[in-house]
Parts: C-alpha cells; structure tokens; sequence
C-alpha cells in the first residue's frame, strides 16, 4: 500500500527544484559580485579622469595667462636667478610681472605685490625660455604636470608659445 501524498517521481521532481534555485542564487551572487567589482573600478577611473582634466585646465588657464603676459610686454624680458630659483620678470608699464617655478608649483606676482600666487600646482617640471625665429623673438613655455596615478597612460606636458611685440 502507498502512503497517502506525493508519489516518488513528484518527490524527485521537488528535491531537483531546490537545487537548481540553490545554483541560480550561487550564479546570480557571482555576477552581482563581478558587476559590483567593476562597477568600482570604472567609478575610480572616473575620478581620475576628472581631476586629470581639472589639472588640464588650470594649465591651460596659466598657459593663456603667460601668453597675454608676453605679449603685452613693455620692456626686455629677463631672467634672473634668485635663491628659489630663475625668475622670469616681464616688464608691463611700469610695474614687472614675475614668474618662477619652485616647490612642484608656478608661482606668480607682481613687483609692486607682496605676496606670490600659485597659478598652477602639481608640476614636474617647467622651462621658459627665449627663442629667435627669423629676426623675430618667441617665448616658449614646457610645463610637465605630475601625473594622477602611476599606470598614466600619457605625460601631461604643454607647450605654449608667445611673441612678444617687436619693441622689446
């Protein structure tokens, strides 16, 4: 005689649906894991991304700011040493705009100002440097930036150009 219930196929068939929800679950928690795993790392790259292109910028602001320097100037520009390093002295009217490079940051002031300020920080190295093309003077500016991470795949380096006017 069979007991009363669920015959032996019905029981095979129930046992065999728990163990599949069990191995659905396992799967479905390693792709949430793998998902979330990924899902950080291009959540870091972003931030990444984003203050490298913040650092872009800001060269490119101070980049725009040298150039109107130069060519605005009124006088010969020179370069003097000082104990924090070479100073550029740019003459505008009759006050001097001075720039130097010194603790991995651009600094800059006037001469009739008290205080320097910082154009553009996180700098690896920078070079301004007078160039004579065809009886024409140029300025050109390298600044490298440090990078934002160890594995960067390019060197933010920047090369600005200027002409100062032909009465300096």
């Amino acid at each position: 005689m069979k007991p009363p219930g669920l015959n032996s196929a019905a029981r095979r068939r129930g046992g065999m649906l728990l163990i599949e929800c069990l191995v659905y679950m396992s799967v479905f928690t390693i792709v949430l894991c793998a998902g979330m795993g990924a899902f950080y790392v291009v959540w870091g790259n972003s931030d990444v991304v984003r203050s490298t292109a913040d650092d872009i910028s800001c060269a490119l602001r101070a980049g725009e700011q040298w150039r109107a320097d130069i060519r605005g100037v009124t006088g010969k520009i020179e370069e003097k040493q000082s104990p924090d390093g070479p100073v550029l002295q740019i003459p505008h009217g009759r006050d001097r705009i001075l720039y130097r490079f010194s603790g991995g940051a651009i600094w800059r002031k006037t001469a009739s100002a008290s205080s320097w300020v910082p154009v553009l920080s996180r700098v690896k190295s920078s070079e301004m440097k007078m160039e004579n093309r065809n009886q024409i003077q140029t300025w050109r500016w390298e600044v490298e930036l440090l990078p934002r991470t160890l594995k960067a795949r390019t060197r933010p380096l920047f090369t600005f150009e200027a002409v100062s006017p032909a009465k300096s």
